[in-house]
């Protein structure tokens, strides 16, 4: 079997010294190079399945072979070797289009993940790799969405991925990790929302046994649970001031304490991050340290809403109805022309996971086969986003109670017969079953 070769371009003797001894012993080959020139002649000469470049060359700038490697070399991830503490250099690395990036003094461990990582990619075939989860979607808007997703599959750069609600943030997300070389790895997706403030050190983290009050045994962190693979951090405008400056020294240190410890833990994540608010607004009133900001922001991947791609409902909705059919084992139900364009119409102010919602009630409250305009119950108003979310959310709340406490009382009267309680409620069988499930009713 071929051995696999690297190149290695750095002014500094030592430096090559060091990277090729250190990658001879994982049994991969190396050429060097002490600058840009020498560098262009060994590509137009080997082919190579990793390459790591100095920012600084005697003859230019690292980031030069980078963008070179990138317009013609694209089968070969590259990676940065930046100065310590240089996050800017870093940052720009990884926008030109650098797989990743590795600090002086050269760290061994973290270097060895990152060529492991970057040889997965190199030998992955050019094919597509089928994926557990879709993006659905034919308009311009989602086809650019997922060869973006493709390109960014290929990087180890920080993604940042904005959108409203219910656009599908960790689906992107999802398949920028299944798509990646660090697809057989974990994805490890966090609410940073839903943890208390004063567990969230430890959460992300990890602690010690008795470190603090409650902590009856070793846990590990999150960062921990994704090494190799994947940690998707959602909502992230949520966190507290005291954890963005913790988290901003993980990631730039590729390293954690946990709780209740004095030694740093080195820990191999990427870090992908998604929230539904303005995080450039939030930087500017002082809410989100912009150093965070510009860290976890290397790119950025706007999910477009359903507005914007209207034409994709069609296919959208007949993958919905073909899911909910599938799960409570019935034959799907078309949409009625007019409920088709009623959709189509629709502001949709949540989104991918609202017309999910419209379609699962529709499907229980439609007559036959066919889905029509009334079965949809859209809103007639278009109210702010936020307060239709909270309004109905509140809504929701009350009419659920009330609806299970009508339910309860008709399997009562009827000593629990289904049929004969759906008739009671004057509803169907398939209503009061998906009710008796939304409702976590057994």
């Amino acid at each position: 079997m071929t051995r696999q070769r690297a190149l290695i371009v750095d002014d500094e003797p030592d430096i090559r010294e060091l990277l090729e001894l250190t990658l001879g012993r994982m049994e991969i080959d190396t050429l060097s190079a002490p600058d840009l020139a020498t560098a262009r002649e060994l590509l137009e000469q080997h082919r190579f399945d990793v390459c790591l470049t100095d920012m600084r060359l005697p003859d230019g700038s690292g980031l030069e072979l980078v963008q070179l490697i990138q317009e013609r070399y694209v089968r070969t991830p590259v990676a940065m070797i930046t100065a310590y503490g240089n996050v800017e250099s870093a940052v720009q690395a990884l926008k030109a289009g650098a797989f990743d990036f590795v600090s002086k003094p050269v760290e061994l461990e973290a270097l060895r993940n990152l060529i492991n990582t970057a040889l997965r990619l190199s030998s992955q075939p050019t094919r597509d790799r089928r994926s557990r989860n879709q993006l659905l979607g034919d308009s311009q808007a989602m086809r650019s969405t997922r060869s973006t997703i493709a390109k960014l599959a290929r990087s180890q750069a920080p993604v940042y991925i904005s959108g409203e609600s219910g656009t599908g943030k960790e689906l992107v997300a999802r398949l920028i990790h299944d798509k990646g070389p660090r697809a057989e790895r974990a994805f490890v997706p966090v609410n940073c929302g839903a943890i208390p403030a004063e567990l969230m050190e430890s959460e992300f983290f990890g602690h010690k046994k008795g470190s603090f009050t409650g902590a009856v045994a070793d846990k590990e962190g999150l960062f921990q649970a994704a090494s190799g693979g994947t940690l998707f951090l959602d909502e992230v405008a949520e966190l507290p001031m005291h954890m963005q400056v913790k988290l901003l020294r993980a990631i730039q240190e590729k390293a954690v304490r946990p709780v209740g410890t004095q030694k740093e833990v080195p820990v191999d994540v990427r870090i992908l991050s998604a929230t539904h608010k303005q995080l450039g607004t939030l930087v500017e009133q002082s809410s989100f340290r912009q150093d965070l900001y510009y860290r976890i922001n290397v790119i950025q991947l706007i999910v477009p809403s359903l507005r914007e791609r209207s034409e994709d409902i069609p296919l959208l909705a007949e993958h919905i109805l073909a899911k909910l059919a599938h799960n409570y084992g019935d034959k799907p139900p078309t949409l009625s022309a007019a409920a088709m364009q009623a959709l189509q119409q629709y502001a949709f102010p949540g989104n991918v996971r609202e017309l999910e919602n419209i379609l699962e009630r529709a499907m229980t409250l439609c007559e036959g086969d066919t889905i029509t305009e009334s079965d949809l119950q859209l809103p007639n108003a278009r109210q702010d986003h936020s307060e239709t979310e909270t309004a109905g959310a509140d809504l929701e709340d009350y009419l659920g109670s009330k609806e299970k406490e009508a339910i309860l009382q008709a399997l009562k009267k009827t000593r629990y017969n289904k049929t004969a309680a759906a008739k009671l409620l004057g509803i169907s069988f398939r209503a009061l079953r998906y009710r008796l499930s939304k409702l976590g009713i057994d």
